[in-house]
């Protein structure tokens, strides 16, 4: 089976501990009153939310050769088949959450360190089944493989793929250097999928309106610019056409993966041949879903 959702990124141990505020003084200890040890990453929480849809996906990815490795491993059966061992560390990811929803992460690397253009196109099919969609994501924690992101992209385009993008947030901030980069691969991008935040520091602006206009520049004809804008919901924008959709009032409990997670809800709409509008509502839906339940839901049942 040569699915229609391919995922490339990063797969990782996430630890979410919290609520604390304030930030506690050094040197002292903190009691929070909850904390969840979950397969994470970007691409990993991608693809756990397809696998709640029941949507055929392939995961890119790669794993270390420890315990935790093997335990990431598991939840993906034969999608993580062809998955590459690192004998590095596994890359761990602490997620501390705040009373208002918001986090604060802390991440090492570890076997995403080895995660190379080399590992990548060996999982990758020759030829893209019709219609399908390859979504780039934690681009900035795998530094070996973006630094080819652009043959990368080219590669994908090549096989057949249409080509989304979710940056996330880059080490050391939206530097000069960094806008550059992420310029250069927007020509390649069927789908720009950024939060709010992310856009405007790409673009230097202060509004989603300013920063679509500008990124809207850099994408091809006929691309798809959504930009995720958190407990408000999203904006998206293609060939003169905006819509927004308006997240659904919830108590949310933690937001560590929303942005995934409307990934996954959008892209599976659009393999499916739905409008754009409609696609949006689908990620807003299923992110919301998501950050307001414990054990975390992707769907409900009448989904």
């Amino acid at each position: 089976m040569n699915p229609q959702l391919l995922v490339i990124g990063n797969v990782n141990v996430d630890l979410v501990m919290g609520p604390q505020q304030p930030w506690p003084t050094p040197g002292t200890e903190v009691l929070l009153p909850e904390s969840d040890l979950r397969v994470g990453g970007a691409a990993g929480n991608t693809a756990l939310a397809w696998q709640a849809l029941g949507v055929p996906f392939r995961l890119v990815a790669n794993t270390s050769a420890d315990a935790l490795g093997r335990w990431l491993r598991d939840p993906f059966g034969t999608v993580a088949d062809a998955w590459p061992t690192s004998p590095r560390a596994c890359a761990l990811s602490v997620g501390i959450t705040h009373p208002d929803g918001e986090r604060t992460f802390f991440t090492t690397l570890g076997h995403l360190l080895d995660f190379t253009l080399e590992a990548v196109l060996s999982q990758v099919p020759a030829d893209a089944p019709l219609g399908a969609i390859a979504l780039l994501t934690g681009c900035f924690v795998t530094p070996a493989l973006v630094a080819h992101y652009g043959d990368l992209m080219t590669t994908l385009r090549q096989r057949g793929y249409r080509v989304a993008l979710d940056t996330g947030w880059p080490d050391g901030g939206w530097s000069s250097a960094n806008r550059v980069v992420v310029a250069s691969w927007l020509p390649m991008c069927d789908h720009l999928l950024i939060n709010e935040a992310e856009a405007l520091g790409l673009t230097g602006t202060a509004s989603c309106e300013q920063a679509a206009v500008i990124l809207q520049q850099h994408l091809p004809a006929g691309a798809i610019l959504v930009i995720k804008t958190g407990a408000a919901g999203a904006r998206a924008w293609c060939d003169g056409r905006d819509v927004t959709v308006s997240a659904p009032r919830v108590i949310v409990i933690d937001t560590i993966g929303a942005g995934d997670t409307f990934n996954a809800g959008y892209l599976a709409a659009c393999v499916a041949q739905h409008g754009f509008e409609v696609a949006v509502a689908a990620g807003v839906r299923m992110a919301s879903r998501a950050v307001s339940t414990r054990p975390r839901r992707f769907i409900d049942h009448e989904d």
